[in-house]
């Protein structure tokens, strides 16, 4: 499996950027018969699930549930989970809260712990309060996950909402 970690506030031009840069590398990984794995958002989460399309790699998309049955998506953008829905070739569920920050963290290292490559959409700035991209770089590094880095010339963070840390 691939998975995507990256800066939820990214701005929409530099989610275009983004896309592309993922298409041309999860290519390579869809003719050797990987997966790609995202958890439900908007932003980063659908620029991912659009690249993954666009480059034949199969999507495997998580949502929350709670004792196995999906939850309401909280503070979720309800187009972007039903785009996403739609691009995924295989739906997940794992317990933990949209709506909570940590859960959403131990949701994340869960799912990379169990991933051959992270692609870290990420500038290189330490995490914050908000944004945990760096630890999610760390955590995964520390678990023997390789990951790579991605940030386009002229990436820059803008106005796209929180709601996936």
């Amino acid at each position: 499996m691939i998975a995507v970690v990256g800066h939820p506030d990214l701005s929409a031009s530099t989610l275009v950027l983004v896309e592309e840069e993922l298409r041309a590398r999860l290519a390579e990984f869809a003719r050797a018969g990987r997966a790609g794995l995202v958890r439900a958002g908007k932003g980063l989460p659908t620029a991912f699930g659009r690249a993954a399309r666009r480059a034949g790699l199969a999507l495997v998309t998580v949502l929350p549930s709670r004792n196995g049955v999906p939850t309401q998506l909280a503070g979720l953008d309800p187009r972007a989970v039903g785009e996403l829905l739609l691009l995924s070739d295989q739906v997940r569920l794992v317990e933990y809260d949209p709506g909570d920050r940590g859960s959403c963290v131990t949701a994340d290292e869960s799912l990379l712990r169990h991933c051959a490559r992270v692609l870290a959409v990420w500038d290189g700035s330490p995490s914050n309060g908000r944004d945990v991209t760096a630890h999610l770089v760390a955590y995964a590094r520390s678990h023997g996950v390789d990951v790579e880095v991605i940030w386009p010339r002229g990436a820059m963070h803008g106005t796209v909402s929180r709601e996936r840390s």
